[in-house]
């Protein structure tokens, strides 16, 4: 058997591998484009801040070792430019000799990931203008910053990897501005969690140009839609990423947003198979087509894929949550499954919850805090996504809410996850159990919440806002219109309160309310709604709208 791999980074290395171990004798060939295999994609912005100094750390493998283990025939610096699906042939061109050649297989397997989006702006190509993607960019930039005299970068995209690149850069001593085109940073998390990154993210010096767009670059100038302009003296472009469809479409392979793969990651070819960034699946969580560009599910899709060539169509790949995290200088934010943003596009029933935890107890040295939200299902309390932003153990949590979101799991198996318990690692009730006792409480309706934008729509003549927490916190701030009846007086002081009017609690975090909230509501008080996540929310959140 005579197997083809294009692409060998993520999923097409994972995919060889895998083969050599599951067949011995079997003939495989890769063609990489470029002249590196197998290397750590997400370690080049560390690398390009000096945080990983050695640049062959970035190389799991190299052509030749990679070759010699497996007994692979790996091609570097070679572009298939053209894939024959009636009579198994591709079409190589070989750039260092110019030589162009054919090769037959029996399967094959395309795994040419995603290019960088450069938009046709005026100017885009001019010199200083980068994008980041494999490691010759990598280099190219690299050079740049040490051969010219960098004093000012702008980063026109504040994904994962835009925010990686700020703080690397911000970290080489060189001012960075960063410009994104829509209302907040990172798209996959909701508006809460990208507001506490967002203020972490100025508190470093970093200015953040949101709901602005690059129109146009002049020589060390970046244009504003907003006609404002910015002198940089160099640019990173990291807008997004899309598949490369052009091998897949010419050979006539069905493509959507992506090369559409089954459940087993075979093409509409059934000798085409296809692995990471390039293909589009079924979301678990939602059922909507989408695509992800990610190394670890590339890695697990390889995997999956070479055990289907060789044994026929074994197993299933069961989609990607999109499970994914980011350092942000001191702080982390990561996210699994769906935000609630894109539940409602997707106009799918939910609720979400807020809550705010720390990493560890907080009577033991070091404690941080964390934030919480995640969305589940108003049926069952099936959970449906999670995002956390914090400083220590943020990580940990989000692949507990990655796991039992996969595992289709409910919010009552939060609160009975048995963490492992010491003080300097967690809480009795880690801030995973808190996430599940409060989700749990808003499901079987003993808390009605509301959130932080709710505040605006708020009659001052028909609704009352009360502010539980102590006199000294409300005098610190508060929300405009709110009167203050700390919890531990609620109960002296309840004729006081319309019972005939509605009724909205806050507290610093969540927990006053809701205290305030039950005992309200078990004293006649049938209209009482408790904000999620608290002051804490509210006030960030408004701080960066």
């Amino acid at each position: 058997m005579k197997y083809l791999i294009i692409g060998a980074v993520a999923g097409g290395a994972s995919t060889a591998a895998r083969l050599r171990r599951l067949d011995e004798h079997a003939e495989i060939v890769i063609f990489e484009k470029g002249g590196y295999i197998s290397y750590a994609n997400c370690g080049l912005p560390y690398y390009i801040g000096d945080v990983i100094k050695d640049r062959n750390k970035l190389f799991v493998q190299t052509a030749t070792s990679f070759s010699k283990r497996f007994n692979i025939d790996v091609r570097v610096n070679s572009t298939v430019t053209d894939i024959g699906p009636h009579n198994k042939t591709v079409k190589v061109f070989h750039q260092p000799s110019g030589k162009k050649y054919e090769e037959t297989y029996d399967k094959l397997v395309l795994s040419v990931g995603a290019e960088p989006i450069r938009p046709p702006l005026p100017g885009i190509d001019n010199e200083g203008i980068f994008t980041l993607r494999n490691v010759n960019d990598t280099d190219k930039i690299k050079t740049h910053i040490s051969q010219a005299n960098i004093k000012k970068v702008v980063i026109a995209g504040a994904g994962f990897i835009g925010l990686e690149m700020a703080e690397n850069i911000h970290g080489l001593g060189i001012q960075v501005e960063i410009v994104e085109m829509g209302s907040q940073i990172l798209a996959p998390v909701d508006f809460p969690i990208a507001a506490i990154i967002q203020q972490h993210i100025r508190k470093k010096g970093i200015t953040l140009h949101l709901n602005t767009a690059v129109t146009s670059f002049n020589k060390n100038e970046v244009v504003l839609n907003n006609r404002d302009v910015i002198n940089a003296d160099m640019v990173i472009l990291s807008i997004g990423v899309k598949p490369d469809l052009q091998l897949a479409t010419a050979a006539g392979l069905k493509t959507g947003k992506g090369v559409i793969v089954n459940e087993y990651l075979q093409t509409s070819d059934p000798y085409i198979y296809a692995v990471g960034d390039v293909i589009e699946f079924e979301n678990p969580v939602t059922g909507v087509s989408m695509n992800t560009f990610l190394a670890g599910p590339a890695s697990k899709q390889g995997r999956i894929c070479a055990n289907n060539l060789v044994h026929d169509n074994v197993q299933r790949y069961n989609g990607s949550i999109n499970t994914a995290i980011v350092k942000v200088f001191d702080m982390t934010v990561g996210a699994t499954g769906i935000a609630s943003k894109h539940l409602k596009a997707a106009e799918i029933e939910h609720i979400v919850s807020t809550t705010h935890g720390v990493s560890h107890a907080g009577y033991y040295p070091g404690s941080r805090q964390m934030t919480i939200q995640i969305t589940f299902s108003p049926r069952d309390g099936q959970l449906l996504g999670a995002q956390i932003a914090g400083y220590d153990g943020v990580d940990k949590r989000l692949d507990i809410f990655s796991s039992l979101i996969q595992q289709k799991k409910t919010i009552y198996d939060l609160v009975e996850f048995e963490q492992a318990y010491a003080p300097p690692y967690s809480s009795a009730k880690d801030p995973i159990n808190i996430a599940g006792m409060v989700a749990e409480n808003i499901l079987l309706k003993r808390l009605q919440v509301i959130y932080w934008d709710d505040l605006e729509n708020l009659d001052f003549y028909e609704d009352v806002l009360i502010d539980v927490r102590t006199a000294d916190e409300y005098e610190m701030g508060n929300v405009k219109g709110s009167i203050n009846i700390p919890v531990d007086e609620i109960r002296n002081k309840i004729s006081s309160i319309p019972i005939d009017k509605d009724i909205y609690i806050y507290c610093e975090a969540g927990l006053r309310g809701y205290l305030a909230q039950r005992v309200l509501l078990q004293n006649g008080f049938n209209r009482v709604w408790n904000m999620s996540g608290g002051y804490k929310t509210w006030k960030t959140c408004v701080n960066e709208s």
